[in-house]
């Protein structure tokens, strides 16, 4: 994510490059607005730090220009200052500034500064591409839009359990209950490369097709590798592809696609693998009635250790209540369901 520092004093233009690039980041720069603008029409940049007082175009200017722009995606911008009266950080906002640095610049606010920029820019680039790469998957099977709803809330709520009951030697990350909501609805992204009359058929599938439709879990991890390989540093798009590779694997080693045994599998892949399955249990469908919350429980609780890892079997009887407010929340409109 590259830098433009904005300055007409080069001086200055000098010391703050001099700052970043130290700190590791990329740094491009311009002596006012106006070339601030030329440059950022080439869409290389996310985060600018310019300086308030210039000629031309000064920084409030400057903001509201990008606003008002076309640059590929949101710019983050960082106004420097010496001004510190309230009625001047509320223009520099009304102009579009997201956040200001007084002068003179201290270097490791810089940095944290451009760190922060750089976290909220990655939060809007991860909801985007998860957002986007869902609707995908949604607009091939019609049966999906509840689905996903409900699986997304069941695994947070199993995997909240998780993080609260983690031993010490065993701790969950902070935010790894919110990461697996993100990133559920793209357990069947792989299903977008399944042909039409497997994938939209209206009753039982025959072996052959089964075998074809169980090369989702593949197709999807290898769409998700792909996009990992341009994006290594994105732990969200790693879950996705683990969870979109592994949500079929079973506890006992029977699953597909590569067979995955207890501890091998990711635990995102257990949690996903539970919330699926307890869906589709519940759910009615073309060729199935849906099983009522009881003997969906039932047939859970027979295949832990087996199909489900029983961690997750064990958190699942604690969240008992959540899933049936979840189920009845998002119940789907044009699906009865099992009371």
């Amino acid at each position: 994510m590259r830098v433009l520092v904005v300055d007409d004093d080069d001086m200055t233009l000098e010391l703050l490059s001099g700052i970043l690039t130290g700190c590791g980041h990329d740094v491009d720069t311009a002596n006012d607005g106006q070339e601030a603008l030329q440059v950022l029409s080439r869409g290389m940049h996310r985060v600018v730090i310019s300086d308030w007082e210039m000629p031309r175009l000064s920084g409030p200017d400057l903001c509201a220009a990008i606003r008002q722009g076309e640059f590929g995606g949101y710019i983050y911008t960082i106004l420097l200052t010496s001004r510190n009266k309230a009625g001047d950080s509320v223009a520099g906002l009304n102009a579009g500034a997201d956040d200001f640095i007084t002068k003179p610049v201290d270097p490791a606010q810089l940095s944290a500064r451009v760190r922060i920029a750089e976290r909220i820019l990655s939060l809007q680039t991860r909801d985007l591409t998860i957002f986007a790469m869902a609707k995908l998957a949604e607009s091939r099977d019609p049966e999906t839009g509840g689905h996903l709803d409900r699986v997304r809330n069941y695994c947070q709520v199993l995997a909240q359990h998780l993080a609260a009951t983690a031993t010490p030697e065993h701790p969950l990350e902070p935010g790894y209950a919110h990461m697996i909501y993100l990133t559920s609805p793209l357990h069947d992204i792989g299903k977008v490369a399944i042909p039409d009359h497997v994938l939209l058929k209206p009753g039982r599938l025959s072996d052959r097709e089964f075998e074809i439709m169980k090369t989702h879990a593949t197709l999807g991890a290898q769409t998700l590798d792909a996009a990992v390989k341009e994006h290594p540093d994105a732990g969200f798009l790693r879950m996705a592809r683990n969870i979109a590779a592994t949500h079929h694997e079973r506890w006992d080693g029977t699953g597909y696609p590569n067979g995955l045994k207890g501890e091998e599998i990711p635990l995102c892949g257990r949690v996903v693998a539970l919330a699926d399955v307890y869906d589709a249990l519940t759910s009615k469908r073309v060729y199935k009635d849906a099983f009522s919350h009881d003997i969906a429980k039932a047939m859970i609780i027979k295949e832990s250790g087996t199909h489900f890892a029983p961690e997750v079997v064990a958190a699942f009887l604690a969240v008992e209540p959540q899933f049936m407010e979840i189920r009845e929340r998002f119940r789907d409109n044009h699906l009865a369901m099992a009371a």
